[in-house]
């Protein structure tokens, strides 16, 4: 049985592998294109942020997580989003869409709640710190020993800077969206949590 169970596990590990490092890329690769195109157009595209309060911005609370001011703007955004993603996505894809809808949406409609007036917020580092905040706490939510090394590891490196991001002193970028993208990614880590499976019963016979 034990033979039989690891030759199972090892090519569905790699395929998850696989299918999540595809997946991260292509996420990537997307909001360059879409830079490419909102330059193209002159940045028609910004139009498509966040303005706070105004309730036909509405529906632009999950295309602002996609649109980027520049750039500059998508360039520093695609590092953290395709490691904090895939390492996400690693528990499978379903639920990591699911903790990504949850942040997402959440922190779109505290954007246009709590944003200053007349101003306009786009790109993807709500959805940024909310994974930062999913990664670090899904390993002890579900008390899981590697799922903890890594989210210490992953806190180690990034939290200075997931800190620095929080701060009302930076002009220019969205501490409020910040805020609320790492407050959502922490309740994605309870509300998508894996449950424990019960054990497997031995296979009869000899």
């Amino acid at each position: 049985m034990t033979d039989s169970t690891s030759t199972v596990r090892g090519p569905a590990r790699g395929a998850r592998v696989l299918a999540a490092g595809k997946f991260m890329v292509g996420w990537v690769a997307l909001l360059w294109l879409i830079e490419g195109v909102d330059a193209a157009s002159g940045h028609a595209l910004d139009r498509f942020g966040i303005e706070p309060r105004d309730p036909a911005e509405l529906v632009d609370v999950v295309p602002a997580s996609f649109i980027h001011f520049g750039f500059d703007h998508v360039a520093a955004n695609s590092l953290p989003l395709l490691v904090l993603g895939f390492v996400a996505a690693l528990s499978g894809l379903r639920r990591f869409l699911a903790a990504c809808a949850l942040i997402v949406v959440a922190d779109g409609l505290g954007v246009w709640l709590v944003a200053p007036a007349h101003s306009n917020t786009a790109g993807a580092s709500g959805l940024i710190f909310g994974l930062f905040g999913f990664v670090v706490l899904s390993g002890f939510v579900e008390r899981r020993p590697l799922g903890i090394v890594v989210g210490v590891l992953i806190g180690a490196y990034w939290g200075t800077t997931i800190l620095a991001g929080l701060s009302p002193a930076n002009d220019g970028v969205s501490w409020q969206g910040h805020l609320i993208g790492l407050l959502a990614g922490v309740a994605a880590a309870f509300a998508v949590r894996r449950r424990p499976q019960p054990p497997r019963l031995p296979a009869g016979g000899g």
